[in-house]
């Protein structure tokens, strides 16, 4: 049953008030980064399915930057002359935002957007937010905890300084959230570190300290980072309805941006 009405209100969607059939929305193609861990996968197939839950009618694709199949080329190969826009599912500005992705669309034959990074944006802090709590930061908190709380807000890194300036947004939102100090710490190619940052909080006497997972699906770098928690360690992102909510929205601004129009990317040379 269940299948029968999603399918009836995807063919709806397709149909105007006065009766005249709309044009199919463009695909969505969330691009993910890739991990030999094979829980990364499985989330992000699980938010897909939230999503087409979300919206249905509207195609959902998956490629990967490396690592992982499909391949964003042949994901892109697969739609054609299509309509598309690629959502990268990373948190931050840098390198695969600003050159891998742009190149996999420009060397196919799809009319493609790019949408940009999930971060940093307000959906993000609360779902960081839902995450400690899940893993037993408390809602309500006096004083003297809160004195001696913090959270070191653990990101995957890069050499990119925009990068930066985007985890460090998040991190100054979230610390307004949780009414506490937020440090971003990386698990590579930028300082500092997570057991960095955690030691600078203890100097402040910050001895309650809680690591934040901001990372989109469970792999190496946020196992690594929570098992350096001296409290705490929240799960990834993942599959939360609130990244899912933030993907159709990355989505939505694509589509409407008046600039630049669809034009079927050429191969670079």
């Amino acid at each position: 049953m269940n299948r029968i009405t999603s399918q009836l209100g995807s063919q709806l969607s397709l149909v105007s008030l006065d009766g005249t059939r709309r044009s199919a929305p463009p695909a969505l193609v969330l691009v993910g980064h890739g991990s030999r861990d094979p829980r990364a996968l499985s989330t992000i197939r699980t938010l897909m399915a939230r999503i087409r839950d979300l919206r249905p009618g509207l195609p959902v694709h998956l490629g990967h930057i490396e690592l992982n199949e499909p391949l964003l080329p042949d994901t892109l190969a697969a739609l054609g002359t299509g309509d598309a826009v690629l959502v990268p599912l990373l948190l931050s500005r840098g390198y695969h935002v600003k050159q891998d992705i742009p190149e996999a669309a420009a060397a196919s034959s799809a009319h493609t957007r790019i949408a940009g990074p999930l971060g940093p944006h307000p959906l993000l802090v609360e779902t960081l937010y839902a995450r400690l709590v899940e893993a037993g930061w408390r809602t309500r908190m006096g004083d003297a905890d809160r004195r001696v709380s913090g959270v070191v807000l653990a990101a995957a890194g890069s050499r990119d300084p925009e990068a930066a300036v985007d985890t460090g947004r998040t991190a100054r939102l979230l610390a307004e959230r949780l009414g506490v100090p937020v440090v971003p710490a990386y698990a590579s190619a930028a300082a500092p570190t997570v057991p960095d940052a955690l030691r600078a909080l203890a100097a402040r006497g910050r001895h309650r300290v809680a690591v934040a997972s901001y990372f989109t699906a469970p792999g190496r770098f946020s196992t690594e980072c929570a098992a350096a928690a001296p409290w705490i360690a929240a799960a990834p992102l993942g599959a939360h309805p609130g990244m899912a909510r933030l993907v159709l929205h990355r989505y939505d601004q694509a589509v409407a941006a008046p600039e630049p129009a669809w034009e079927r990317q050429l191969t670079s040379a």
